[in-house]
């Protein structure tokens, strides 16, 4: 009977695990000296999701990812990571607790071999046969990189340099990668290549995806659920599907604008989140 008991409470602490969302942030505020970046921002991503923060350029989106990941220290509120409190902890400590960020702009390290950066996003590691199998497996994902394996990441164009900072996160085995804006200076072509992988990365690992990305109608094609930012607070939230519906979304962010019998567009108005 003990057995049967201990069997029933082991599966409700796993039902119970599951339900637990992968990242949450409560309340959390970051600021830049007087300027503050993102105020009272709550959110959750579940595991095995790609969840989307939308928002124009300065809305606060890149700063999100940066107080994840211990870039910047919030002034207020906090965040979970697998259940722990990562709040202002040290960034390297984030990085072996399985969360990789993906900053804006790349940022790979330029005078070295594309191997050797693939090698940097894996030096938590200690099993070099699973090592060398990611690689490949990066490999198998943009094979670009594996034609250029030996030239230095600098030389690389920009779309290259994106398939080399998402795989170089790949290599650390993460849960989570945090994703800043991997369509910026893109052409819409790469971009849409960019993205499929991202899908199936998602798909084909498990791995789980925060997006943050001005091009809305990628990012919600792409994720699974979405959060809207302005000016440094969420004002809308639902799933991908039904953003995608909404009408201020639709005007504001899709460039699918409504025209009345007056000739009034839907711009000249207040968006209904307001």
């Amino acid at each position: 009977m003990s057995a049967v008991l201990s069997a029933v409470n082991t599966s409700a602490a796993a039902v119970a695990a599951a339900d637990q969302p992968l990242l949450r942030l409560q309340n959390v505020e970051s600021a830049y000296g007087p300027i503050k970046a993102i105020r009272g921002v709550s959110l959750q991503v579940r595991r095995g999701e790609i969840a989307a923060v939308l928002g124009s350029n300065g809305a606060g989106k890149t700063t999100i990812l940066k107080t994840i990941s211990g870039i910047i220290d919030p002034r207020k509120g906090s965040i979970e990571f697998q259940g722990a409190d990562i709040t202002a902890n040290d960034p390297a400590a984030i990085v072996r607790r399985g969360l990789m960020h993906v900053p804006e702009g790349r940022e790979v390290f330029a005078l070295l071999s594309v191997r050797d950066n693939l090698l940097m996003g894996a030096y938590t590691r200690s099993d070099a046969d699973a090592v060398a199998r990611d690689i490949e497996t990066v490999y198998g994902y943009f094979p670009i990189l594996k034609e250029r394996a030996a030239q230095d990441a600098g030389l690389l164009s920009g779309g290259q340099q994106q398939m080399l900072a998402i795989s170089r996160a790949l290599m650390a085995n993460p849960e989570l990668i945090l994703l800043d804006e991997p369509s910026l200076g893109l052409s819409p072509k790469l971009t849409k290549e960019i993205f499929e992988i991202v899908v199936r990365i998602n798909r084909e690992r498990g791995t789980t995806i925060l997006l943050v990305e001005q091009n809305a109608n990628m990012a919600l094609n792409a994720s699974d659920y979405g959060y809207v930012l302005e000016n440094g607070r969420i004002v809308m939230e639902d799933s991908c599907e039904r953003l995608r519906e909404k009408d201020d979304i639709k005007e504001f962010y899709l460039g699918m604008k409504d025209v009345g019998v007056r000739g009034e567009r839907r711009w000249k108005k207040k968006k209904t989140w307001r």
